[in-house]
């Protein structure tokens, strides 16, 4: 079977919610990917994140197999020699208290959001069913009922009402709008660090600071999510990092697992995640044996090998040397880190006909928000191979 063979078979039977790139990817390493066709690519979105520690690293696949072949499930009625050592080792790399293991991203947005009512209703005294949220506008924190109930994208939620109440929408990167839209009965601010779905926005210097700082004058919980912009993204462990800020809960995913498996936790302090007891939320999956040693493999992998550090040093020159292209196309180049945006002028066309471009240089990239082109390869790649891509981008940023 060839590439268009496989697009027809997903054609007909897959339900059509997404709109992928017309390539058929049957193997990865590193940085590369393989079509069934044999041709290579550079995968510069690293599965919005979750590859940050390459395609098939060989100690996480190593970690992998050997869970595998001893002990994949037990749910948590019954307790697990993995799942301990995967707290005490995330413990030990973030600095927090504790932890609460889930699956997918959203699953562990939607257990902060639980944890961040609970507390408002036992520690903070809001009266109960209550419980007010502040997100911003542009988020994207994932697609179920109770979180496109505060997005800002018509999309996501044009037909799938009614929505759950207690969510306030403000600007993002105003923290002024997030003081004046406090109320006795606020429970948490929820934001991303950097917004990824929204194009790679970057809030203004300062405004993490600003925002934890208003969350504690105001007895109001700080949720980040850095489920994209968190594990080495950015240049740091968390984006939170850049600015010194500590939120009261830290939701990861993606990642954490290095692409093997949906890992996802929400780590935090003892005051708020210490609030949950048996039976209140759980997942037959969630902290399973098999995720855990995946987990441990991919944060030590992480740390390791530098790539942390790499992201730092490689986002600055890969972005710089973006900004170098003259192209008439491009409006400006943001980002931080290995999480970087080109931000196509309105004339340009759309980012998706410059996506197809990069696509048949051997370049994997995907447009966001109509006009932004993301690049977030693997945070081991290396300067020749940012290079080599460089090259190509500016070929085709320079196209008609």
């Amino acid at each position: 079977m060839n590439t268009r063979d496989y697009i027809a078979l997903e054609e007909q039977y897959g339900a059509h919610n997404y709109h992928p790139l017309d390539v058929v990817i049957e193997r990865g390493e590193g940085v590369w990917v393989y079509d069934v066709d044999g041709k290579k690519y550079l995968d510069c979105l690293s599965a919005y994140s979750a590859v940050n520690q390459g395609h098939v690293h060989p100690r996480i696949l190593a970690a992998a197999q050997e869970q595998m072949a001893r002990l994949t499930l037990t749910s948590r009625a019954f307790r697990n020699n993995q799942l301990p050592l995967f707290y005490k080792e995330l413990i030990e790399l973030t600095g927090y208290d504790r932890v609460l293991p889930m699956n997918s991203g959203v699953e562990a947005v939607e257990t902060a959001i639980k944890l961040a009512r609970k507390w408002a209703y036992r520690v903070k005294g809001v009266p109960r069913h209550l419980a007010e949220i502040i997100v911003a506008e542009g988020n994207f924190h994932g697609r179920t009922i109770a979180v496109i109930s505060f997005t800002s994208e018509k999309l996501y939620k044009e037909d799938f009402g009614p929505f759950t109440p207690g969510f306030k929408v403000v600007p993002y990167g105003d923290a002024r709008a997030i003081k004046a839209a406090i109320t006795p009965n606020t429970a948490a601010v929820m934001i991303e660090p950097v917004q990824g779905e929204a194009g790679v926005i970057v809030p203004p210097e300062g405004y993490l600071s600003q925002v934890a700082e208003i969350c504690k004058e105001n007895q109001v919980l700080f949720l980040a999510d850095e489920i994209q912009s968190g594990l080495g993204r950015t240049g740091k462990l968390l984006a939170c990092d850049h600015e010194g800020v500590r939120p009261d809960l830290v939701i990861l995913g993606k990642a954490l697992s290095g692409g093997f498996y949906p890992v996802s936790a929400v780590v935090g302090t003892e005051e708020v995640v210490g609030l949950i007891t048996p039976g209140e939320h759980g997942s037959t999956f969630g902290g399973n044996p098999l995720g855990a040693a995946i987990a441990r493999a991919a944060l030590k992998v992480l740390v390791d090998e530098g790539l942390i550090e790499n992201a730092a040093k490689l986002g600055s020159y890969f972005m710089e040397r973006l900004a170098a292209i003259p192209s008439p196309h491009v409006e400006k180049i943001r980002g931080r880190g290995l999480l970087i945006g080109v931000v196509l002028k309105q004339e340009a066309g759309g980012a998706r006909r410059f996506c197809e471009a990069l696509q048949a240089e051997g370049i994997l990239a995907k447009e966001t928000h109509e006009n932004v082109i993301r690049f977030a390869p693997p945070l081991v790649i290396d300067q020749a191979t940012v290079d080599w891509a460089l090259e190509r981008i500016e070929k085709v940023l320079s196209m008609d």
